[in-house]
């Protein structure tokens, strides 16, 4: 099951990835893409209960699938009122539910700090003009868009806050 479970979550990363690179290049995040996460915490939180010893701790406990959930849910409540705010974008909106079921409850606040510290260099960084040599690099150009339309695609921002906080547990 163990196994089961790094899959799940190498294809999560993938998936979160991509969720990272359309909303860079369309300032879109599918509904597709947002299921499909979804589903794979589906299955991970299948394989975690099949797997334990004390199904009510891996439910209901804070760090288990309910924390998850609760974690989920809230991001979840969050983002729409920041949608409706018309703060962030319903891609973004939706991205923070299974941001929060991956993170879980013990994982939003290192997520929180992660996201505000990327947000403050994503706004220091778009003042800085593109160096003429790459300028006409179609990464740049894109940089150069953004700028100019002053919508900042939160999906990247979530996507590589989400994965520092991912990868905190196989740091320490």
């Amino acid at each position: 099951m163990l196994k089961m479970v790094f899959v799940i979550n190498s294809l999560s990363v993938l998936l979160f990835l991509y969720a990272a690179w359309t909303d860079f290049r369309t300032w879109k995040i599918a509904n597709t893409l947002v299921l499909a996460l979804v589903t794979l915490y589906a299955l991970r939180a299948g394989a975690v209960i099949l797997s334990s010893e004390d199904v009510g701790a891996a439910l209901f406990a804070s760090s288990g699938i309910g924390g998850d959930v609760g974690a989920g849910l809230l991001m979840f409540a969050l983002g729409v009122v920041l949608w409706a705010l018309r703060l962030f974008g319903a891609g973004d909106a939706k991205l923070f539910l299974p941001i929060g079921l991956f993170v879980g409850w013990h994982g939003m606040l290192p997520f929180s700090f992660f996201l505000l510290v990327l947000g403050i260099v994503t706004l220091l960084v778009l003042r800085l003009p593109v160096p003429l040599p790459v300028a006409h690099l179609a990464f740049f150009m894109r940089i150069e868009e953004i700028r100019a339309s002053r919508k900042i695609p939160y999906g990247v921002l979530m996507v590589f806050a989400v994965l520092l906080t991912l990868a905190l547990p196989m740091i320490r």
